[in-house]
């Protein structure tokens, strides 16, 4: 054990946040579910929680692991990745499961393991490092729009694309970080205020369609048009679309400022969702205000350490990676916390290392061995010019760069 702590590399501020995390999220995820247990009629809450225990466990190998590959091979890696995510994007709509009661075509099972495995949480992460690897590489040139279309925007579109029909937060999501990648990378601002401008005249056209034709739209368009709907014009909402987020907003309340105490949630086993999408909801009515905040202020220490490695970090490539990958942890909470507190629509988006999910937990985990990768000072070095390939990923893993 004393070996492996010592051979644990970078920030240590990050480790101890999401350690702190994955340890907290045990007493929610055991209280809520008993909704699962007893309202679902699935399996015992030792059974959930000892599942729940196992995937942390992987997604902490997942973390060592990667944390202990040079940031630079990361580059090559995206390169191999890349094309593999789309063919499972692609497969991954062909494919219908069901999980948690909700049937979409979001998920394939990984054989011989039997583990749902959501293919946008990789696709997602994959793309960034793609993204960081095409800024790097443009770095101090000027390039054309066109010049730029094949190498970035096209995999941005066919990711984006194939995750839309089945997932359209997650689409949206990926294209606003994306874009705020390419901002923070020095992407040329007269296109990318163009790639905006053209993103806003799309989504109301694609807003048009939603509200006019919804038939016209994939099979989902009906439930983003009812959430839209719901958040605008509550009052006018159907009683079941609003019955969750009155289920959130009661739990809340009952919570008041300290809470009922850990297991006393009453709303656990009213709210469909309380172990993943709404699981915060159950936080604040065990835990109060303070437990909701407390959890607050980790996500915003686990950003501002995100922020001081990328700072930190001595190469271009690395920064843009801690961003790429590590934002939309941060990003991805702060949504899920608002669904809840009604400050922004359903979108189905779970609490990074607290809701109890798949292999979502174990991407979330990749992700931030990457970002310890980048952390670790001894990898860190300076940028070195050597003369290189980088559409080759054999070359971009053997170059120091």
């Amino acid at each position: 054990m004393k070996t492996v702590f010592k051979n644990l590399k970078g920030d240590k501020a990050i480790w101890g946040v999401v350690a702190l995390l994955a340890l907290f999220s045990f007493l929610p995820v055991y209280s809520a579910s008993t909704n699962l247990v007893y309202v679902n009629g699935d399996g015992t809450t030792l059974g959930h929680l000892v599942k729940h225990a196992v995937l942390l466990f992987l997604g902490f190998g997942i973390i060592y692991a990667v944390h202990r590959i040079p940031t630079h091979y990361f580059k090559g890696l995206s390169i191999i990745a890349l094309p593999i995510v789309l063919i499972l994007l692609g497969y991954t709509l062909t494919v219908e499961t069901e999980i948690g009661g909700v049937t979409a075509n979001r998920w394939i099972k990984i054989p011989f393991v039997g583990v749902n495995f959501q293919t946008s949480t990789l696709a997602s992460v994959v793309l960034m490092i793609w993204i960081a690897r095409y800024l790097t590489k443009i770095k101090d040139t000027q390039i054309t729009f066109k010049e730029s279309i094949l190498p970035l925007w096209l995999p941005t579109a066919l990711v984006v694309l194939l995750i839309l029909p089945e997932n359209f937060s997650t689409a949206a999501i990926i294209c606003f970080l994306v874009l705020v990648l390419c901002f923070l990378g020095g992407y040329p601002l007269k296109y990318l205020f163009a790639m905006v401008g053209t993103g806003i005249v799309l989504a109301g056209m694609f807003l048009f369609v939603l509200f006019k034709a919804p038939e016209a739209l994939p099979q989902r368009a009906g439930t983003w048009k009812s959430r839209i709907e719901t958040f605008i014009h509550p009052e006018q909402a159907d009683k079941d679309d609003l019955h969750q987020l009155t289920l959130a907003q009661i739990a809340i309340a009952e919570g008041g400022v300290v809470g009922k105490g850990a297991g006393k949630s009453v709303m656990k086993n009213m709210l469909s969702q309380s172990t993943s999408d709404f699981i915060f909801a159950i936080i604040i009515e065990e835990y109060g205000l303070l437990g909701g905040g407390a959890l607050l202020f980790f996500y915003l220490l686990l950003l501002f350490r995100i922020v001081v490695v990328a700072h930190s970090a001595k190469t271009v490539f690395s920064k843009l990676l801690v961003i790429g990958v590590g934002l939309p942890i941060v990003f991805q909470a702060f949504i899920n916390m608002a669904v809840v507190v009604q400050l922004f629509p359903v979108t189905g988006q779970p609490l990074p290392l607290i809701s109890m999910g798949g292999t979502s937990i174990w991407m979330t985990c990749m992700a931030i061995g990457i970002v310890l990768s980048a952390s670790n000072k001894k990898e860190n070095l300076e940028e070195q010019s050597y003369d290189i390939d980088e559409t080759n990923p054999l070359e971009v893993l053997s170059g120091q760069i």
